[in-house]
């Protein structure tokens, strides 16, 4: 794996890289939300999420001898569908390891993308050793969700975006599941000043345990933002989000709820639970600062989940 380390060279280099094939999302001021208050709307994105960015700057950055070898991940859906996407780009064979009971619209969505799937796992545990036995077998060139320098460069050109469109910024709030998204936005907007907080579920704070612990802890996901149940926190997170100061603030499941409901009545964004957490922690309170962007990924979420969610249930 390349060096672990994450520049803000390394960032505006991902930005070179895929801002001809990534859409720029826009930022939005929200009134609704208070004063001094953004939404990027990073659910616009290519295959619904951020994770389109990372998986591409990865993909490109294969070697031929790579390339011919193709890729293989793992994923509760969002980096499926982004490294399916990705591959069929630039005609790369792809396998993405799921699991039994990951959402079927994911599922679908990957497999519409051309990747083969394989959903021999139980659950997120169970995935990322099924993920090494067929990397093993295969001998296909692992991208990895959210512990590859690459990816996470490429998921840090959304801060660069919030850069320019928000130049006066001072805080920006970041759902996590693995690690990746936040790492890469602290990485490309600490050195400009700015305060940035990972927002977890209350049952899947993997990031938080990670630094308390200062390496990777194991957690039981269980939460309704099946996007942030990665069963733990990446080293290179836990390294440059500890060196960085990404502060951790917990959300409970009832505030993500809220969260959600406010993004689909108020702002007319239809996003999934996890794509939610950042706005909740927000409308709860626990977040402060006088302009403050919230980072909404993805937009990815099944029917049923939606209206039980905005029936109140």
């Amino acid at each position: 794996m390349p060096d672990a380390a994450i520049t803000p060279d390394d960032v505006a280099r991902a930005a070179a890289a895929i801002r001809a094939t990534i859409h720029r999302t826009p930022t939005f001021s929200s009134r609704s939300l208070g004063r001094g208050r953004h939404l990027k709307a990073e659910l616009f994105q290519r295959t619904g999420s951020f994770k389109a960015r990372g998986a591409l700057n990865r993909v490109r950055a294969l070697t031929a001898e790579e390339r011919e070898r193709g890729v293989i991940g793992v994923s509760a859906g969002n980096h499926a569908q982004a490294l399916a996407w990705a591959a069929a780009t630039e005609q790369v064979d792809a396998l993405l390891v799921m699991w039994r009971g990951a959402s079927a619209a994911k599922i679908a969505a990957t497999q519409g993308y051309g990747a083969s799937l394989d959903l021999e796992a139980a659950g997120p545990a169970d995935a990322f050793t099924r993920l090494h036995e067929l990397r093993e077998q295969t001998g296909r060139v692992l991208v990895h969700p959210f512990n590859d320098p690459v990816v996470i460069a490429g998921a840090g050109t959304v801060g660069l975006e919030i850069l320019e469109d928000v130049p006066e910024v001072d805080t920006i709030v970041v759902a996590c599941g693995g690690g990746g998204l936040v790492t890469g936005i602290a990485a490309a907007c600490v050195p400009h000043g700015v305060r940035v907080i990972a927002v977890e579920p209350d049952h899947s704070n993997a990031l938080a345990l990670g630094l308390a612990a200062g390496e990777p802890v194991a957690v039981t996901p269980n939460t309704i933002a099946d996007a942030l149940t990665a069963p733990f926190a990446g080293t290179i997170a836990i390294d440059v989000c500890g060196r960085l100061g990404v502060e951790v603030v917990l959300v409970s499941e009832d505030e993500i709820r809220a969260g959600f409901r406010f993004l689909y009545e108020r702002s007319k964004l239809a996003a999934e639970p996890g794509a939610a957490a950042a706005v909740a922690a927000v409308l709860a309170g626990k977040v402060q600062g006088d302009s403050v962007v919230s980072v909404v990924s993805g937009g990815n979420v099944s029917t049923d989940i939606a209206s039980a969610i905005l029936a109140g249930q």
